[in-house]
């Protein structure tokens, strides 16, 4: 096996997003649901801008999310994909091979049942897909941009998760 250590993609990371648009019950509910789901603590995002419509001001929390990595991250994703019948759109994949898709309702996950008290929550999952060595583009000493021949594609990226993971990319 001649292949190139350095050339060899793999799963940097898993976020997982739940957008509730507003503080209070409801925002504690859904950190309640994703910290029942991937098993780790939830920290909460904060709007950006004002909108009045909607009733949002800047700095108000709005949402929360987990970022899962190695093993967690790979039996988190296996779960998922399972719920999507191990089935993903091709569009679903961007040019740098990252994957974003969601998930309705949380009580799809296995061991999950539906509590009226807390109700139907669903989720955004993005996938990071990365080769080694993407640390000289974003470290703080000698920083160095990543050259475009070593960078992940989305074929590359859809060939990658449909190995791991046993996927089927649909066009």
């Amino acid at each position: 096996m001649s292949e190139n250590v350095m050339r060899r993609p793999y799963l940097e990371k898993v976020v997982v997003n739940m957008g509730v648009g507003e503080a209070g019950e409801r925002l504690v509910k859904a950190q309640k649901v994703i910290e029942m789901v991937t098993g780790q603590r939830s920290r909460q995002t904060f709007s950006k801008v004002t909108n009045r419509d909607f009733g949002i001001r800047e700095g108000m929390p709005i949402g929360c999310l987990v970022t899962l990595r190695g093993e967690r991250a790979e039996e988190f994703l296996r779960r998922a994909f399972s719920i999507r019948e191990n089935r993903i759109p091709s569009y679903s994949f961007d040019r740098e091979g990252n994957l974003s898709f969601g998930i309705a309702d949380y009580t799809d996950f296995s061991g999950m049942k539906y509590d009226p008290e807390i109700g139907i929550f669903g989720m955004d999952i993005s996938v990071s897909i990365q080769r080694p060595g993407r640390r000289v583009a974003r470290r703080r000493i000698m920083r160095r941009p990543i050259p475009r021949s070593h960078r992940m594609t989305r074929e590359e990226a859809m060939e990658f998760i449909a190995q791991k993971f046993n996927v089927e990319v649909i066009d």
